[in-house]
């Protein structure tokens, strides 16, 4: 079927209502802003806010089995005339008057807090929440953001480390929401100035979630991050993580030795947390005696002393550190390393017999290394304490269920040999790709997966740690001895069908 593609539309001329069918869901056309305007013909007219996305007009196409005439408006433009046409049918939304009696009875009752607590113990209020928190668990998010905006409160779901809009909830419903979530994380409704965090446990069937909640005071009243944390869900298998076989090896041989120390880098949300509990888990044994600093201890493991640091009252990492050291630990796992006080007592308790697992938040692995002497980590200390750093990535992986190859042409591989900074010959003429479906909500991806890059400090390492070497110099000589860049290891899960390119390129620029 063939497509045609127009220039930008003359928005005066879309249509004031939707088609009577539309075969895309709310999610699909919000997440990709694209947004069928006449089904009617032999062609679907068609709005996208980027034409020449591929996967999108394919999917399109696919749900309507008819060639498509598209035109091109503008992101905004779509997402308003989405959130226009199809208003009436989001849950609990208000209409005409209605949402002005709502707006003005929502600002008398957010400085009534007694009012505030009736509202939010309601049934009806009580069963948004739940069912909000209930969806998230279904499609497998992570963390759920609920925003109020001027006409509306907002809820996004992350899902695969991708954040993607879902059904916004009339706005007369915003103080109710926030403090029902509030009054279920033990926070105090009637602050609003300040940032607050609270916790939780709530039962849903037989599943029992632990959720962290942070509230920030913003422009239209207060925004929620509501973190799920399901201890099913969890993988502290060391097999699980995507280590290739060669790393795999490496690794295991490293965080078995007796002491030193060992770091885990990369960005928020890169899964360094999921590595070192799935370290721990293999490396426990009632031989040992492990204990960990954590902020905020996310998994209870069985065998192992988990400390929550709390800097409110004094709890720091270094204080827990220096306790650690009188109570005959074997592992010591630190949740981060944030100064300089905390980096010299792990350096110490690694030198002392001890081994050290921690992270820090660098582009790479040899990033590790200029980080600590930046907090003033002597560089003879650091070379003869320091075993290993593995640095990390997450990319979603490909949904299982809609997988299928792609050919490329020789103008895409050389775009795509130019993105990733690579020499044309490594892009092979196939992949694979999803295509959407209804069991990866049409994104083509389900699940994640890590991409690794491990730094050996062997003799050669150690020598260059202690003449303070720059991090180029540490990268090219790990380089010629068999280290393989997260890039590199990105592009080996490319040919064997596990992510794309595109997942790549998005976390290693």
């Amino acid at each position: 079927m063939k497509t045609e593609i127009f220039q930008e539309i003359d928005e005066s001329t879309i249509p004031e209502s939707p088609p009577e069918v539309t075969l895309l869901s709310m999610n699909f056309m919000k997440n990709f802003k694209v947004l069928p305007i006449d089904d009617s013909g032999e062609t679907l007219v068609v709005l996208f806010a980027d034409p020449y996305d591929y996967h999108t007009r394919e999917a399109v196409t696919a749900a309507y089995e008819k060639p498509l005439k598209i035109y091109q408006a503008s992101e905004e433009f779509v997402g308003n005339t989405i959130y226009a046409w199809y208003e009436a049918d989001r849950e609990m939304s208000g209409k005409g008057d209605e949402d002005n009696q709502g707006l003005n009875m929502d600002d008398e009752l957010w400085n009534d807090t007694e009012q505030l607590k009736d509202m939010a113990s309601e049934a009806p209020v009580i069963r948004l929440v739940n069912h909000i928190i209930s969806k998230a668990l279904d499609l497998g998010a992570s963390d759920v953001h609920i925003e109020p905006k001027r006409k509306f409160v907002a809820v996004r779901y992350r899902i695969d480390g991708v954040l993607q809009d879902q059904e916004p909830i009339a706005h007369k419903y915003r103080a109710a929401i926030i403090s029902r979530v509030k009054l279920m994380a033990n926070m105090d409704i009637a602050e609003r100035r300040l940032s607050l965090d609270g916790r939780t446990k709530i039962k849903l069937g037989r599943k029992e979630i632990d959720i962290r909640v942070s509230s920030v005071p913003v422009q239209y009243g207060e925004s929620l991050v509501l973190r799920l944390l399901l201890q099913d869900n969890i993988q502290l298998k060391l097999s699980s993580l995507g280590l290739s076989d060669e790393v795999s090896e490496q690794f295991l041989r490293l965080v078995s030795q007796p002491y030193g120390m060992f770091l885990v880098t990369g960005p928020t949300g890169s899964g360094k947390t999921t590595t070192l509990y799935s370290v721990i888990n293999e490396i426990n044994t009632p031989e040992k005696k492990i204990v960990t600093a954590e902020d905020p201890v996310e998994y209870q493991i069985d065998n192992v002393n988990q400390v929550q640091v709390k800097s409110s009252i004094g709890l720091t990492y270094a204080s827990v550190l220096r306790s650690f050291l009188r109570h005959d630990p074997d592992t010591i796992l630190i949740g981060e390393i944030r100064d300089s006080e905390t980096a010299e007592i792990a350096i110490q308790a690694s030198l002392t017999g001890h081994m050290v697992f921690s992270t820090l938040h660098t582009n790479d692995s040899a990033g590790a290394v200029n980080r600590l002497s930046d907090m003033g980590v002597e560089s003879y200390l650091l070379a003869s304490s320091l075993v290993g750093v593995l640095a990390q990535r997450l990319v979603r992986k490909i949904c299982e269920n809609c997988k299928e190859e792609i050919t490329f042409t020789q103008i895409q591989k050389k775009t795509i040999a130019h993105n990733l900074e690579i020499p044309v010959d490594m892009i092979d003429d196939t992949c694979m790709r999803g295509k959407g479906c209804k069991e990866c909500s049409s994104t083509g991806y389900k699940g994640r997966i890590g991409l690794y890059e491990l730094l050996v400090v062997d003799d050669i390492t150690q020598r260059m740690i202690a003449e303070n070497a720059d991090r180029d110099e540490i990268v090219r000589k790990a380089a010629e001895n068999g280290m393989k860049t997260i890039r590199y290891d990105g592009l080996e899960k490319v040919k064997q069908g596990i992510t794309t390119f595109e997942e790549v390129l998005r976390v290693t620029r």
